[in-house]
């Protein structure tokens, strides 16, 4: 009598929906996605919400000082709500980029690396094209990072080798 073929003790517990593409939704993924839109409604939030329209130190109509909105506590923290959002937005990429979720296998990976690499140089791109100079032009988040823009557009580019080095 022939033994019948066994898989892996390692793919028996695997359950997937579609066996050749994986799980949609995995634990890993969820924590990613929440990092990741965490992370831009952190920006978003701290850019329209608590900063002052101008600026922080820039001078109302009333001759009195701007004051920022929001949370005192994170108004206190001025631009490194930028650092933290961003931060918060590269982990969840990061994360993403396990074969335990769709964007970390496949075609989700080239579409990954080569987002996370386009992005990145359209963001040190456009900074240098519009955001250089003796009359910057006013474009949300770019304006009030400077040159930090260039850390930002790197941070994409590292990212897009993290997921390089899950391509088969």
């Amino acid at each position: 009598m022939a033994k019948s073929s066994r898989l892996s003790k390692r793919k028996e517990r695997e359950v997937f929906g579609d066996p050749d593409r994986g799980p949609l939704m995995s634990v890993r993924f969820a924590i990613a996605l929440l990092l990741i839109l965490g992370g831009i409604a952190w920006i978003l939030y701290y850019y329209f919400g608590i900063r002052p329209t101008d600026g922080f130190g820039s001078i109302g109509s009333n001759g009195k000082v701007r004051q920022p909105g929001g949370p005192s506590f994170l108004a206190d923290l001025e631009g490194k709500n930028y650092l933290i959002g961003f931060i918060a937005l590269f982990l969840g990429l990061m994360v993403s980029a396990h074969p335990s979720t769709p964007m970390g296998r496949g075609r989700g990976v080239v579409v990954s690396m080569l987002a996370c690499f386009l992005i990145g140089l359209l963001w040190i791109c456009v900074f240098y094209i519009f955001l250089t100079g003796n009359d910057p032009k006013d474009i949300p988040i770019l304006n009030d990072l400077g040159q930090k823009n260039l850390f930002v557009g790197i941070g994409f580019m590292a990212v897009g080798f993290a997921f390089a080095t899950r391509w088969e």
